[in-house]
């Protein structure tokens, strides 16, 4: 593969980086503000390029010349659940929200300076109807009419390729012009189910403690939820199917799709707990379960505790996904 260069915004624990590595591509600057995702991060990549926290006040003439840009910026002030809690809170949301809301204009800035051949960009699927619209049309006008991109956009379930409904749209750009077509992508036949990720308990795995134990590698008894958090949940699910809405626990047996994986999922693991059986209490993913939910390999290194692992894979995105986008932009970004 001809190599090429890019740039990780908003990095995360680098989910979108193991997409454009297995097409070629070598990372040379890479800007994440929390700490715990950056752990991660380097735990697993260990670089000696460029590592800046807070990509706002940084200056985009610094930035190095590259290939590619990539970019998951801040999904929260866009989301559903987001939009949501800040409406109730009487908080903006969207572009109005000034300390997440406007990092897109921070990717632009160093679009507009750098000229890279191409960019991808990720976020929530409600960012393509949120206020009606107008954030993405702003978007897409920014990046297409105001940078000169040619710009395509997709939403894509990664439940093609992971036991999880996981709708997110996916932006690719290109600085000219080409025959680039989402026609492209190769969606798996076949879904997996939620025994491709759950463990064992068989001795088919080693145990990774804290994680599994003993011989038969069993998942630790913390991860089963306690009586009274159990209670709460199905008394909760109850009052609000007596209202008529849908909210409550998500129950998966292994031979099911799972909801969506959040950030929020170290709070109570509400949106998937995974069935013992009758008369047995559910239990949570574990983090490594997580990891493979969100189509990260074995050997991935979690550094972090539960609580900061959940948050990390609850705001990552499915790296297969990104493989597949990634493979069919490369020649694009080679003959460019």
């Amino acid at each position: 593969m001809k190599k090429f260069t890019f740039i990780d915004l908003f990095a995360g624990i680098g989910g979108i980086r193991l997409g454009f590595e297995s097409i070629g591509g070598e990372c040379i600057f890479t800007s994440e503000w929390n700490e715990w995702s950056k752990k991660t991060y380097q735990a697993n990549f260990g670089d000696d390029h460029p590592f800046i926290g807070d990509i706002v006040p940084f200056e985009e003439d610094d930035v190095p010349e590259h290939d590619v840009l990539l970019a998951g910026f801040p999904c929260q002030p866009f989301s559903i659940a987001g939009v949501s809690k800040k409406n109730s809170l009487g908080r903006p949301h969207g572009f109005e929200c000034t300390t997440q809301g406007t990092l897109f204009f921070d990717v632009a800035r160093i679009i507009s300076a750098k000229k890279p051949k191409a960019f991808l960009l990720e976020n929530v699927k409600n960012l393509v109807s949120h206020d009606g619209g107008n954030t993405f049309k702003v978007i897409i006008e920014t990046l297409r009419d105001e940078l000169g991109y040619d710009v395509y956009h997709k939403v894509i379930n990664g439940s093609n390729w992971v036991p999880q409904n996981r709708e997110r749209v996916i932006i690719v750009g290109f600085r000219d012009k080409t025959n680039f077509s989402w026609d492209d992508l190769i969606i798996p036949d076949e879904k997996l189910k939620m025994k491709s990720i759950l463990h064992s308990e068989d001795g088919r795995e080693i145990a990774e403690e804290p994680y599994t134990i003993g011989t038969d590698a069993k998942v630790h008894s913390k991860y089963v939820l306690s009586d009274k958090l159990w209670g709460y949940l199905q008394s909760y699910a109850q009052k609000h199917k007596a209202k008529g809405n849908g909210f409550g626990y998500g129950l998966v047996t292994e031979n099911d799709i799972a909801r969506t994986l959040s950030a929020r999922y170290y709070k109570d693991g509400s949106e998937i707990l995974v069935s013992r059986g009758i008369n047995k209490n559910p239990r949570r993913l574990t983090p490594r379960e997580c990891a493979r939910l969100m189509g990260f390999p074995d050997d991935f290194i979690i550094p972090v505790s539960d609580t900061q692992a959940y948050r990390q894979f609850g705001n990552s995105v499915i790296v297969p996904v990104i493989k597949e986008v990634a493979r069919i932009m490369q020649p694009h970004i080679i003959k460019l």
